[in-house]
């Protein structure tokens, strides 16, 4: 099918010599005298490119270009004047333009419009093929995201019914190690069911809001301290996001940190703080660290209970390229470390 071409000119003799001209090269000529004519057979549509004259009898083709830009036309316009004045290319080319040319009676201004003709349609093609493309891979980034927020949905889901189960399991057995362990392999399900949760609530389903994140697991911990009379959790988080592998290694980093203070920090039955902090250091790190007030414990000294959480936390820390410090102190415990942002 022949592209049509749009040639808005007064000059009825040069239009058809237009139309002979052009159709010749293989294109379908629709003539138009003024402006009105030239925007009634825009809205019918059709057009493919406009060769558009800058002289008519009541107007200028400045005027008519400036129509068709506000009604959002995205059709390839070929500017046409027969001044010598390079202003009025200069505001065609502004006014949305895609060419210009000089219009002289010699030989030489058909085939120069040939060649315009056919450069305009050309990048009108590519244009549209890259706007194509680039809406192509809006959506499939948008569909990606949605599936990813339905997998971190899913995934949330059958964790937190794991924890579930075993929370049943510790509720019927008689053997307090047992429900010890099981009641630490929950905590650090959930943990990770947070992570997942933070993810498909987020706008940005490849990265944590730590703040957010760390809140919800500081009340989920202190959810499993049974004696009312126990420590209490402060948490200071700065506003920090991580990617979703990251922000879980710190999940479990905190989730360790937090349960063997609040079992080994304060003798039982009494009172005391243990805080979360978590502070940007600069823009590409910040500083997580939890730290009490009880009765201390220090590196290299054996740890308490079976070793294994002292052994999640430097596994943890080190995907996150980091270790565990110990600040010594008078009184309490100091865990720290860095964690990189990027």
């Amino acid at each position: 099918m022949p592209q049509t071409i749009l040639y808005v000119d007064d000059d009825l003799a040069l239009a058809r010599l237009a139309e002979r001209h052009f159709g010749r090269a293989g294109y379908q000529v629709v003539p138009a005298a003024d402006g009105q004519s030239a925007m009634e057979a825009c809205e019918r549509g059709g057009i493919d490119l406009v060769v558009l004259d800058h002289y008519l009898k009541a107007e200028t083709g400045l005027d008519i270009l400036k129509r068709m830009k506000e009604r959002g036309w995205d059709i390839p316009v070929i500017y046409v004047t027969g001044s010598s004045d390079a202003t009025i290319a200069i505001d065609a080319l502004k006014s949305g333009a895609s060419d210009y040319v000089i219009k002289t009676v010699g030989d030489e201004f058909w085939p120069l419009m040939e060649s315009a003709i056919a450069q305009g349609l050309a990048n009108a093609e590519l244009r549209r093929a890259k706007e194509k493309a680039e809406q192509e891979i809006r959506l499939g980034k948008e569909r990606a995201e949605v599936l990813l927020a339905e997998v971190n949905h899913r995934v949330a889901n059958s964790l937190a019914l794991v924890a579930a189960l075993i929370r049943l399991q510790v509720s019927s057995s008689k053997n307090d190690a047992v429900k010890e362990a099981l009641a630490e392999t929950q905590a650090r399900i959930t943990a990770i069911a947070g992570m997942h949760r933070s993810l498909y609530t987020s706008d940005d389903v490849r990265h944590v809001e730590m703040d957010k994140y760390l809140s919800t697991l500081v009340r989920e911990v202190q959810g499993t301290v049974k004696d009312e009379q126990g420590p209490s959790i402060k948490l200071e988080a700065e506003p920090v996001s991580l990617s979703s592998d990251r922000a879980v290694s710190v999940g479990m980093i905190v989730t360790e940190l937090l349960t063997n203070a609040l079992k080994y920090a304060y003798p039982a039955g009494s009172e005391g703080e243990v805080r979360v902090v978590l502070k940007r250091l600069g823009e590409g790190s910040a500083l997580l660290a939890v730290e009490d007030d009880g009765i201390g414990w220090r590196e290299g000294e054996a740890p308490k209970g079976t070793g294994l959480g002292s052994r999640i936390v430097k596994s943890m820390a080190a995907t996150l390229g980091s270790t565990i410090n110990y600040v010594p102190s008078i009184t309490g415990t100091r865990a720290e470390l860095t964690v990189v942002l990027h």
